[in-house]
């Protein structure tokens, strides 16, 4: 499951570019991370479900560590219960007793082996007819999770457990008591066997059962992506597999796990699985820390210094700074909601957006004016467009631009420029072996997003 904002996360992650696509941890984003575990030969190739907005993200980034998977985007984001009940389906049609495992994008596990072994452990339970949670043992009392008390053993080796309740995320008294009875997180990773999870949402969320049924029977292919029917997707209730499912079934087990396993759910769980000093501190890109303790900076282009001050994360980006207590980690979701009230456009997008073709990044604003930076991957090409009420100068400053012009084709190199009117029909293309780098400085009245008219786009986009 691949379609999460990452609120939490913020500045890094944002709608336009969340956290399950960034490099929180390591070189590799969570999403990655999460595919190249999959290639044990236990796992078939994956499916992951995402939306419209992310489409071409997840096709890049698989591309960029080779690995295959199928793509299915929800045409409106309907929490994780469709979304199961979708990928149930999709499963259904390899055969009925097909083994599914639904696992998060934005969560880390540092024991892969460990993660595969346990996986093979819930098969053979979900086999048996269970809908098998992995359960992770707490190292503290975490406010942030909910928990999972167990039952009986329910298979021959002691491994996998019944659930005997699922509980809420509790206040730190009552954490201490979870820990203290040997309760587990609820890591949100389910195995099933495809028939099960069919027969419990059509027992409890006949709505939502219905729905993903028929939006995947109406599914249609755009590009490689198969695309669920939104007006039937649109009908399933917005509802959590949790509530919808896990909390209600009788068939509920659990895997205890201790596997190195964290929800990166704010800055606080992204310092603690970092590098850091003697002294608890982490840098990563630009940052500079004196005379201070467990500190996490992050800032890759702005200088950032950090002196006298302890327990801090500062997160710099190019149009947004965060400095937070680490102990208010969970309050930045609060934050973000409160940007998106006073209509920042810092709370939902950043200044470099990417596109399929590569991306576009923000480099200086007027009242008449806007310049950016536009990056072209190799063999790639915007769409056939014009805009109404801008001109466009385009320089380039890296490889060869193939630019389209009414009735003219232009080859425009390094060093080189061309002036686009307004109103005139044009297509920008990179016809080399490298990155087509170049300023575009528009000039006009209005120089919004919704001011560009496409009349040919290779990506389908309206």
């Amino acid at each position: 499951m691949c379609g999460g904002s990452g609120t939490r996360v913020w500045p890094e992650s944002r709608e336009s570019l969340p956290k399950q696509f960034i490099s929180l941890i390591g070189e590799r984003s969570t999403f990655q991370t999460a595919a190249e575990m999959l290639t044990d030969s236990v796992f078939e190739t994956p499916i992951v479900i995402s939306n419209t907005d992310y489409r071409f993200l997840v096709a890049e980034q698989l591309q960029k560590i080779n690995r295959e998977a199928r793509i299915v985007l929800e045409p409106i984001r309907r929490d994780s219960g469709p979304a199961v009940a979708a990928a149930a389906e999709l499963a259904a049609q390899s055969g009925p007793d097909t083994i599914v495992a639904v696992l998060a994008a934005d969560h880390v596990v540092r024991d892969r082996q460990g993660f595969v072994d346990l996986c093979k452990k819930a098969a053979e339970a979900a086999a048996l007819g269970y809908i098998v949670t992995l359960g992770i043992k707490p190292d503290s009392p975490a406010t942030g999770f909910g928990y999972i008390k167990t039952g009986k053993t329910v298979t021959p080796d002691g491994s996998v457990f019944k659930v005997e309740a699922f509980v809420e995320k509790p206040d730190a008294a009552t954490a201490e008591t979870y820990v203290a009875g040997n309760y587990l997180w609820n890591s949100g990773n389910f195995f099933f066997r495809a028939d099960v999870m069919q027969e419990e949402l059509r027992n409890f969320e006949p709505e939502m059962a219905a729905a993903a049924a028929d939006a995947v029977a109406r599914a249609k292919k755009d590009l490689k992506f198969l695309v669920l029917d939104a007006e039937a997707f649109a009908r399933a209730p917005k509802k959590s597999i949790d509530y919808a499912v896990m909390e209600r079934t009788s068939k509920a087990a659990v895997v205890p796990a201790d596997i190195g396993w964290s929800d990166v759910g704010n800055w606080q769980a992204v310092w603690q699985l970092s590098e850091r000093d003697d002294k608890g501190n982490s840098i990563r890109g630009r940052g500079v820390v004196m005379n201070a303790s467990n500190v996490h900076v992050r800032s890759d282009e702005h200088l950032t210094t950090v002196v006298g001050v302890d327990d801090v994360i500062v997160v710099t980006t190019q149009d947004a700074v965060l400095v937070l207590n680490a102990a208010h980690g969970d309050h930045v979701k609060q934050l973000v909601d409160r940007l998106k009230s006073e209509n920042r456009p810092e709370a939902l997008e950043h200044k470099r957006s990417y596109r399929p073709w590569g991306y576009y990044q923000s480099v200086d604003s007027g009242g008449r004016y806007q310049v950016k930076r536009i990056v072209v991957k190799p063999g790639e090409r915007l769409s056939l467009q014009k805009h109404f009420h801008r001109s466009e100068h385009w320089i380039v400053v890296k490889g060869t631009a193939e630019v389209t012009r009414d009735d003219e084709v232009h080859f425009v190199h390094e060093n080189e420029s061309i002036y686009l009117p307004i109103g005139c029909v044009h297509r920008m293309a990179n016809p080399g072996r490298i990155d087509l780098e170049l300023i575009e400085v528009q000039t006009g009245s209005y120089l919004g997003e919704d001011d560009i008219v496409r009349l040919q786009d290779v990506y389908n986009r309206g």
